[in-house]
C-alpha cells in the first residue's frame, strides 16, 4: 500500500508506555502516508481494536501486561482483517522474538532504530512484505536454530522445490535480501525475487519471515552456515 495508490497506511500502536506510543505518534503526525488510527496499551486492547478499526500495521510491542505481544499477535494473525503485525523488541528481547514470529507477525523492530527506519519498515509490511531489523537479523536467525520448539513442526515440503529454489531458500535462511541473493547467485534482483514467490507457493508460507523459520526446521540452516 502507499500513500499514493490507496490513501495513508492506517496504523495502531501497542505498547504499555505511554511515551513511546508519544514518540512514534508524533513522528507518524508528520509523515502524509502514515496515519495513527488508534493506540493500546495492553494485548487486549489492540486485538479489540483491530476488529473495531481494520488497519493495515500494528505496530506491537511484546511485553505488556495481561495479554502480552505474542498472544496478541497470534490471535490478529487468525482474523481476516489483513491486518500485518511488527513487534517491538529490544536485545533483551530475544527469547520472545521467534515465538512472536511463529504467531504471525511479519516482522520485528528494535526500538532504538532510528525513527524514519521504522517509517520505513511499516510502509514495507504494510506492502505485505516481511521484515526483520537488519543490525539484528542474522543474530535473530543464529538464535532460533539455538532455540527448542515445544511441538516441532514437521519438516518443509521441500520435494516440490528445485535445486535452485533450494539455493534460494538457503540464502533467505541465511538472512539475505533479494539483492544480495540477486548477487550471490550472479542473477538479476527481479528473478530473485521470482523465486521468492514461487517458493512462498509451493510452500504455502505466508512472507519471507515464515520461510526463514522453515530453512531452519527443514535443516537447510544451521549457526555458522
Amino acid at each position: 500500500m502507499s500513500a499514493d495508490a490507496a490513501g495513508p497506511v492506517r496504523v495502531v500502536l501497542a505498547d504499555d508506555q505511554p511515551l513511546v506510543r508519544t514518540a512514534l505518534r508524533m513522528v507518524m503526525a508528520d509523515t502524509p502516508d502514515i496515519e495513527v488510527v488508534g493506540e493500546a496499551g495492553t494485548g487486549e486492547e489492540a486485538v479489540r481494536l483491530v476488529a473495531e478499526l481494520a488497519p493495515d500495521v500494528v505496530v506491537m510491542d511484546i511485553r505488556m501486561p495481561g495479554m502480552d505481544g505474542i498472544e496478541a499477535t497470534e490471535r490478529i494473525a487468525a482474523t481476516e482483517a489483513g491486518t500485518h503485525v511488527v513487534v517491538l523488541t529490544t536485545f533483551d528481547d530475544d527469547d520472545y522474538v521467534y515465538g512472536a514470529l511463529r504467531a504471525g507477525a511479519a516482522g520485528f523492530l528494535v526500538k532504538d532504530m532510528a525513527l524514519d527506519d521504522i517509517l520505513a519498515a511499516v510502509r514495507v509490511v504494510a506492502s505485505g512484505d516481511a521484515l526483520i531489523a537488519p543490525a539484528v537479523t542474522r543474530r535473530l536467525i543464529r538464535e532460533f536454530a539455538a532455540r527448542p520448539v515445544a511441538s516441532p513442526s514437521p519438516p518443509a515440503p521441500l520435494a516440490a522445490i528445485t535445486e535452485r529454489e533450494r539455493e534460494v531458500l538457503v540464502l533467505v535462511g541465511g538472512g539475505l535480501s533479494n539483492a544480495e541473493i540477486a548477487e550471490r547467485l550472479v542473477i538479476s534482483v527481479a528473478t530473485s525475487k521470482t523465486y521468492l514467490t514461487r517458493l512462498l507457493a509451493k510452500l504455502g508460507a505466508r512472507d519471507r519471515v515464515q520461510l526463514v523459520i522453515m530453512a531452519y526446521e527443514a535443516g537447510l540452516v544451521s549457526p555458522g552456515r
